[in-house]
């Protein structure tokens, strides 16, 4: 909730500063302005709740804390190459790849009942996926529209 929060609020401050300086609203720059912001938020959570997110991924994955470092490197790289013009379109591409490799993660939290905040069991479980899955889909149309048909 709280990724999407940010991603709405910024891009409604975005927006509005956009209007008052360009004079048009221009939906593209404060989409990747907020995505940028969102992804930013998100690997924040990395760093600082790395114990919980290493348990969403499943036994089978070797080298969990190594993963969780580097996929918030992943979101902060990424939400650096949305401004950069060369890269921009590649950059979106690879970022919705990323949002699709990370939903089982994602999945497998719930099964399991994940708090990735309290690293421990007792989390939402599977209804949070009726929240998770759509938001996936919200961040996958939101930066191909802004980064890419933007």
């Amino acid at each position: 909730m709280k990724p999407l929060i940010v991603l709405l609020s910024v891009f409604a401050v975005s927006l509005a500063v956009n209007k008052i300086f360009r004079g048009n609203y221009e939906f593209a720059l404060p989409g990747r302005i907020a995505m940028s912001a969102m992804l930013v938020f998100t690997a924040v959570a990395h760093f600082a709740f790395t114990k919980g997110m290493a348990m969403m991924l499943p036994d089978f994955i070797p080298y969990k804390t190594e993963t969780v470092y580097l996929t918030g490197v992943i979101e902060i790289v990424a939400a650096i190459g949305l401004f950069v013009p060369n890269f921009r379109v590649m950059t979106a591409w690879l970022l919705i790849a990323f949002f699709i490799l990370i939903l089982p993660a994602n999945i497998y939290a719930a099964i399991k009942h994940i708090d990735y905040q309290k690293g421990t069991f007792d989390g939402n479980g599977l209804t949070y996926l009726w929240f998770r899955i759509p938001l996936q889909i919200i961040f996958i149309v939101w930066t191909y529209l802004s980064a890419i048909k933007g």
